[in-house]
């Protein structure tokens, strides 16, 4: 129980920017990944709770400048460290080198052309999206919350089924050695995600979080691809994260044209 606590505080000490008592230990770590979707939630509803308030006083700051601090939530929260492994593996998929030069360039902490032009691209679109839903008003920014936590189960799943890339670094810290318990929470964490999306939104929440999935699995399986499918990595992991999520606002902005 000490361990799951600690796995508790980690994950949220790791995955978000929200305060939290500075703890680590291994046994901590295997219990990470089940409350990933927990994180989700809490960025969700801050998410939702920020476009609220925005959407109340955004008419003193203009809807431009309101849908560029909604935009940003989200990744202050977090601290933006999902972006780190989206600008990571951009630089390699789009180098289009051999597997080892590619597995170079995910480890280099040094970012390239590519990374930055993926990133402005990412920003550009995440604000397109995010001001078409927001200057709707209520409630078509309402599904926001869903996406966070579906992204994030997406990333716990990925991470507690399929095989690491390589034997060294932090990601096999995270993969008890009986991942049956935490894949079944993680699958219900999900489940409840798309409950809450219908219950808050109907049927606009579940095509949102059921693009959101989509989204996950198809950019995991051309990065794994462009990998030779060796297996998976935090990197790819955060950057299937990112474009998951990014799938998710552009449906939601669809819709609401």
């Amino acid at each position: 129980m000490k361990s799951v606590f600690k796995g508790l505080i980690m994950t949220f000490g790791m995955f978000s920017a929200i305060p939290t008592p500075k703890t680590w230990d291994d046994s901590g770590a295997k219990q990470m990944m089940p409350f990933l979707p927990l994180v989700g939630l809490v960025v969700g509803m801050l998410w939702w709770l920020a476009a609220d308030i925005l959407d109340y006083f955004g008419y003193r700051i203009g809807g431009i400048l309101a849908a560029g601090i909604l935009m940003l939530v989200p990744l202050l929260l977090v601290g933006f460290i999902h972006l780190d492994g989206f600008m990571d593996t951009s630089d390699a998929i789009l180098s289009r080198r051999s597997f080892e030069e590619k597995l170079r360039i995910l480890k280099d902490p040094h970012p390239g052309a590519f990374a930055i032009i993926m990133l402005a691209i990412l920003f550009i679109l995440q604000y397109a999206a995010v001001f078409q839903s927001f200057t709707k008003g209520w409630p078509s920014y309402v599904p926001l919350f869903v996406i966070p936590i579906v992204s994030r189960s997406c990333s716990a799943m990925s991470v507690l089924c399929l095989k690491p890339m390589t034997l060294d670094g932090y990601f096999n810290l995270f993969k008890p050695d009986s991942a049956a318990p935490h894949r079944v929470f993680t699958v219900l964490a999900a489940i409840c995600a798309f409950a809450l999306a219908w219950l808050f939104t109907g049927a606009l929440g579940l095509i949102v979080a059921g693009v959101v999935v989509l989204g996950y699995v198809v950019a995991m399986l051309c990065a794994m691809k462009s990998f030779e499918f060796k297996g998976v990595s935090g990197d790819l992991a955060g950057f299937a994260l990112v474009i998951s999520e990014l799938c998710g606002l552009v449906a939601l902005a669809v819709i609401n044209m």
